[in-house]
């Protein structure tokens, strides 16, 4: 029960959570089969999640992106954003590529280094990764442990994560971010995990 108080919602404590779209600006990130954009899936799949908290929680999350716009903002710039606003929960958002297009599934980061957040990250890393596999059937790649630098600068102060929601080079992958209503149902499987937690 101690390693999930980090990230429950505790009476009259609204938790914060730094929801971080990947790349922007200069920077597309991945380029789809049918040259959709990375940066532009996960701004608006952070941006539906904005909404979903508005609408759906009366906004009971304290959510905060580290860009709104089509911008570049520094891994440092990131993760400063994290640490003022001592953020409980830190959420990095990507797509995968791949020069094999079967290559598919969701991948869950969290760091390797051991920090005091470490567990708490783990746990709510199988968490997301289960829900994301259930709802929309994505493959799963399991939870890795990496030293990007978005998750070492963040881990020491929140819990933290980098989601991988699939392969923007897989055909069947790629159609999840091919229209809004795609974007809507990525957004509203990541808010849910967000209302079981709260729930428990």
């Amino acid at each position: 029960m101690i390693l999930l108080l980090k990230i429950y919602f505790v009476f009259g404590q609204q938790k914060v959570i730094v929801i971080d779209p990947g790349h922007g600006g200069k920077d597309s990130g991945a380029i789809g089969v049918n040259s959709i954009q990375e940066k532009d899936v996960e701004l608006g799949i952070a941006k539906e999640i904005l909404r979903l908290n508005k609408t759906l929680l009366n906004n009971e999350f304290d959510i905060f992106l580290t860009r709104y716009k089509d911008t570049l903002i520094s891994l440092s710039d990131r993760t400063k954003l994290a640490k003022i606003l001592n953020a409980d929960l830190f959420i990095s958002l990507h797509c995968n590529h791949s020069d094999n297009p079967k290559a598919r599934g969701i991948e869950v980061y969290v760091s390797k280094n051991e920090y005091r957040n470490s567990k708490e990250s783990v746990w709510f890393a199988y968490q997301l990764q289960n829900q994301i596999k259930k709802q929309l059937g994505f493959q799963s790649r399991g939870v890795k442990f990496a030293d990007f630098q978005v998750l070492r600068e963040t881990v020491d102060c929140c819990s933290s994560l980098l989601l991988e929601l699939g392969f923007l080079s897989n055909w069947d992958e790629n159609r999840y971010y091919n229209n809004s209503s795609g974007i809507r149902t990525v957004a509203f499987v990541l808010m849910r995990r967000l209302i079981k937690i709260r729930e428990l």
